[in-house]
């Protein structure tokens, strides 16, 4: 039951603010060593050369990208469906993430592409899905910020947002579903990775989730003392 106490926007307050000190610090720390182990200790790989040590920013925040969005759409729709204003103000909070997160992806993805497909776009599925998925970022944060009324600006937000799920399978089937120059699923070629580079990339993704995880609740925070005036 005490998990309900904190559904409650003055109650959650403090420990979103106990809880981002402490994955924003492991962030960090798993920042260091994953790109420690992805720049220095990782071996250079055989086909693509040194070029390929932006996996290890480039593939978790592509991961991370959908996955906020989701994470997203839950809350906005928990706060429709259940007019709950924790949930509304949570969805808020991951939008700034996942559009940086996105647009991450976007960016090192084009600076990969140079060497590796001699060009920095494509309109492949992949990317033009992932780009989609920016414009859905931007657009529930735009809508949000047009309307005045909070409450209103929620139900709005939320509406868009389950809308524009259906993009995340899109962006992670895309490979499969049609004829694209972006590689398959790297989850799915671990086990032909060398191990010291699936280790940096692992420690990157961890590194990203906690960095999201810390950012919305410092935005979580900042949007309950406006709507709540602690």
């Amino acid at each position: 039951m005490k998990l309900f106490w904190y559904s409650s926007p003055q109650t959650f307050y403090p420990l979103a603010g106990t809880l981002a000190k402490w994955t924003g610090a492991l962030a960090v720390v798993l920042m260091v060593v994953g790109l420690t182990i992805g720049f220095f200790v990782a071996p250079t790989d055989a086909q693509q050369g040194e070029a390929y040590r932006i996996i290890y920013i480039h593939v978790p925040a592509a991961w991370m990208s959908m996955f906020i969005y989701v994470v997203m759409a839950f809350w906005a729709g928990a706060g429709l469906a259940f007019n709950t204003r924790l949930s509304a103000m949570m969805a808020r909070a991951l939008a700034p993430t996942g559009a940086l997160m996105t647009f991450i992806a976007l960016w090192t993805g084009s600076l990969w592409g140079k060497p590796t497909w001699g060009t920095y776009w494509v309109w492949d599925a992949r990317l033009t899905s992932e780009l989609i998925l920016l414009f859905l970022y931007l657009g529930f944060m735009a809508l949000q910020a047009s309307i005045d009324d909070p409450r209103r600006a929620d139900r709005a937000g939320a509406v868009l947002a389950l809308v524009g799920v259906v993009n995340i399978p899109i962006i992670y089937y895309s490979v499969q579903w049609w004829n694209t120059l972006h590689q398959g699923a790297t989850i799915k070629r671990s086990s032909s990775i060398e191990s010291t580079m699936l280790t940096g990339m692992l420690v990157m993704v961890l590194a990203f989730w906690m960095y999201s995880i810390a950012a919305s609740l410092v935005r979580v925070r900042c949007i309950i003392r406006e709507r709540e005036a602690l």
